[in-house]
């Protein structure tokens, strides 16, 4: 039994539960679920970037896990298991909108969660920045992203990491420094871009309000046909 199996308070493992569900038992792997499917969720999610492919992928690897709970070998953590199903669930649906590219839709809060015009609770720039870093992390390759998400969002150590995703622990050293190679370039472009486009806001403000409240702001010669009169 690995560590990732033990579970305080003289409640079953995670082991036991599953043990317990291929045994028959129809309550077992419900509570396995409970225990673990927020921080499945959020893996998911962030992999996928799209809450209802999340849902989705979240939904078919349980399925695929409580149908083939007696295949689990036991030579990693049930978690580590749990966490491989769904994020090949995710790389699967990933590849597959690759594939047939549709329009996606915004990820976060949906619009009739909160009445119109209302901002997030979160003040605008940290809003805005982690909307920026959300498009840099989903404009990575997939095998970065999910490496990514893994080790610098969840918090997950290397070794982990690579047990979940079934690759060796140098492969995922590889990819997170890649992908972050990635996003650091394209949130430096993004920032340049978004620089640009508020000075050239800032520029045409410049140009086209008045100076001040009922005044307009004098044209070229304007003053010397005044001081003319």
């Amino acid at each position: 039994m690995t560590s990732g199996d033990v579970s305080p308070g003289g409640a079953p493992s995670d082991a036991e539960l599953l043990r317990a569900h291929v045994e028959g038992d129809r309550d077992a792997f419900g509570e396995l679920v409970r225990r673990h499917r927020d921080r499945l969720w959020a893996v998911a999610l962030r992999t996928i970037g799209d809450r209802e492919e999340a849902a989705d992928a979240v939904q078919d690897a349980l399925l695929s896990a409580h149908r083939n709970a007696a295949r689990f070998r036991g030579d990693s953590a049930v978690t580590t298991w749990l966490h491989r199903i769904v994020v090949n669930a995710c790389l699967d649906r990933i590849r597959r909108r690759q594939a047939h590219p549709t329009v996606p839709l915004p990820d976060g809060s949906r619009s009739d969660d909160r009445p119109s015009g209302v901002e997030p609770a979160a003040p605008v720039a940290d809003h805005e920045t982690a909307l920026l870093v959300r498009q840099a992390l989903a404009e990575l390759p997939a095998d970065q992203r999910a490496a990514i998400v893994l080790v610098d969002v969840q918090g997950y150590p290397v070794a982990e990491a690579a047990e979940i995703l079934d690759v060796a622990v140098g492969t995922i050293k590889s990819r997170c420094a890649r992908g972050r190679a990635r996003m650091a370039l394209a949130l430096g472009d993004l920032r340049s871009g978004d620089a640009g486009h508020a000075a050239a806001r800032n520029q045409d403000a410049t140009e086209t309000v008045p100076s001040g409240p009922g005044t307009a702001k004098p044209r070229p010669g304007e003053h010397d046909r005044r001081d003319q009169r």
